[in-house]
């Protein structure tokens, strides 16, 4: 069976991997995205 890790190597190098990987580049650029992890991190930190 194969690891984790080779699995996901395969998962990245695929079709599907990149486009998924393009979606999450293209949220983590969006500054309303960006916005909400902030308000999250703000939140987590608060609790510490």
């Amino acid at each position: 069976m194969a690891s984790l890790s080779d699995r996901l190597k395969k998962l990245a190098n695929s079709p599907q991997g990149r486009k998924a990987r393009e979606k999450a580049e293209q949220l983590a650029r969006d500054p309303k995205t960006q916005e909400k992890v902030r308000g999250l991190l703000k939140k987590v930190n608060k609790k510490h």
